[in-house]
């Protein structure tokens, strides 16, 4: 009997869909040319279909999910992306908001006795908060809690700190591991390629630095993210260049977790004319990204920027991670206009959503060591919260 990639090698329209298709059954790797046919050529059901023989193949149904929350210490930043509608010019203080060290640990101490496992610390760039601040408050959240896996600052707030604080990379993210940062998020990728940066984020960190930074970390034996802003003024080349350079890294270090494609979002901000991607176009993205990036064992949908019936459908693109429950403590893409305007969601609404689409509910820890199937467990509060 033909499985179901063999019937779709046979009934690819195009040789080169078939080529690839084969490689794919057989485990091996695309090139750019060939992620570019997929763009070009490859049709939605095609393209899932790969992807989600990729997924099963490393994960089976399994999808996991994790209990987090986030702190944003400012919304005020010294630059000025043309995609974002979270951040306002520190010129015009009294737009926005900024945190105390002991605000934000009184936020961390809001969760004490609750299974949450790891705190994400992401906000904007501002001229205060230098590395002296972030350390005390690292230093503080890992002395009241050491069990909390702190998860922080993008590659442009840390580049912004460590030349502030006349420090190299390398100098910089040691001294930020040996204060308790156990690893890095994705963000502040956007799209490496300088045709397209230049145009939507000229003033902070480039591509290379980005990658930089994220070497740095990898090389301590910290881990990270990756993420990519696509459904803009990009084109397909710009995408693969991106995800190129995310994988020759991984290649190199290893010490990537997880991709997240990130949805451009055109509320209130310098890019509102441009349309948004569709749903269509979200799915095959995730899907060709699953297929391209090869050396990364896991695909995550950020479930506030999709919204909840997205991130459903996107677990049959290659996406094997949802993010976790965010306890409303995030704004920065519901102020985008994403599907989610209060980002939060239970375990017990996690691991609903996740059954209802036949997969395995698995809760993780930031670096995807399994705390609890919830397979078998029968979904109430009583028992999940």
């Amino acid at each position: 009997m033909s499985s179901s990639i063999d019937i779709l090698i046979t009934s690819a329209s195009d040789n080169r869909l078939q080529e690839i298709a084969q490689k794919v059954k057989d485990g091996k790797r695309i090139t750019d040319e060939e992620c570019l046919v997929l763009f070009e050529k490859g049709s939605l059901a095609f393209v899932g279909a790969l992807a989600n023989f990729i997924r099963e193949k490393l994960h089976g149904n399994k999808t996991y999910f994790n209990r987090n929350f986030h702190i944003e210490p400012t919304n005020l930043c010294v630059f000025s992306c043309k995609f974002c509608s979270y951040s306002k010019l520190y010129a015009h203080k009294e737009e926005g908001w900024e945190l105390s060290i002991d605000q934000m640990l009184d936020i961390v101490k809001g969760y004490d006795g609750k299974p949450i496992t790891e705190v994400h610390i992401v906000g904007g760039v501002h001229p205060k908060m230098d590395m002296a601040y972030f350390i005390e408050l690292i230093q503080k959240i890992h002395a009241h809690r050491p069990d909390l896996h702190i998860k922080g600052f993008t590659a442009v707030e840390l580049d912004y700190m460590f030349r502030k604080a006349k420090l190299t990379t390398e100098e910089g993210m040691l001294q930020l591991k040996e204060a308790g940062l156990q690893s890095l998020p994705g963000g502040g990728a956007e799209i490496f390629h300088p045709e397209i940066r230049e145009k939507i984020a000229a003033d902070k960190v480039n591509g290379e630095g980005w990658l930089k930074i994220h070497e740095a970390a990898h090389n301590l034996g910290m881990f990270s993210n990756a993420t990519m802003l696509y459904g803009h003024i990009e084109k397909h080349e710009h995408l693969v260049d991106h995800m190129r350079k995310l994988r020759d890294l991984q290649d190199k270090t290893k010490g990537f977790n997880t991709f997240i494609p990130l949805k451009f979002r055109n509320h209130d901000n310098d890019m509102s004319h441009v349309a948004e991607s569709t749903i269509t176009e979200d799915m095959r993205l995730y899907a060709i990204a699953r297929i391209y990036l090869d050396n990364f064992p896991h695909l995550k949908a950020y479930w506030p920027m999709l919204g909840r019936q997205n991130a459903q459908l996107s677990l049959s693109f290659g996406v094997n991670d949802i993010d976790g429950t965010i306890d409303d403590t995030t704004k920065i893409y519901s102020m985008a206009g994403s599907e989610e305007q209060t980002p939060s969601m239970s375990t017990e609404e996690l691991v609903m959503l996740i059954k209802q689409v036949k997969r395995q509910p698995i809760e993780r820890g930031t670096l995807y060591n399994e705390i609890k199937d919830y397979s078998n467990v029968e979904v109430n509060t009583a028992v999940l919260n």
